[in-house]
């Protein structure tokens, strides 16, 4: 049976002293030191999460994203105290 080539999305983002890769397409998630070995964790997770689901890569419904900004609101101090 012919395999299919899909590519998945994902994003890196530092986080308590590693670097986190996380997919996109599916909900999966790897770490490490540096950008480059938590892109390899994230490779060899994709490949056991693929192994252990039934569902495969044609299988997968496809993904459009949209990136944008949102600005927090401003809040004091006094507002995130609250009374006892």
């Amino acid at each position: 049976m012919p395999t299919m080539e899909r590519k998945l999305q994902y994003v890196i983002f530092p986080e308590e002293g590693v670097f986190v890769a996380r997919c996109l397409d599916v909900e999966v998630a790897s770490d490490g030191p540096t950008e480059a070995e938590a892109v390899a964790n994230l490779q060899e997770a994709l490949e056991l999460y693929f192994e252990d689901h039934e569902i495969g890569l044609a299988q997968l419904p496809p993904r459009t994203y949209q990136f944008g900004e949102v600005t927090p609101p401003v809040c004091s101090a006094q507002a995130l105290i609250s009374p006892l």
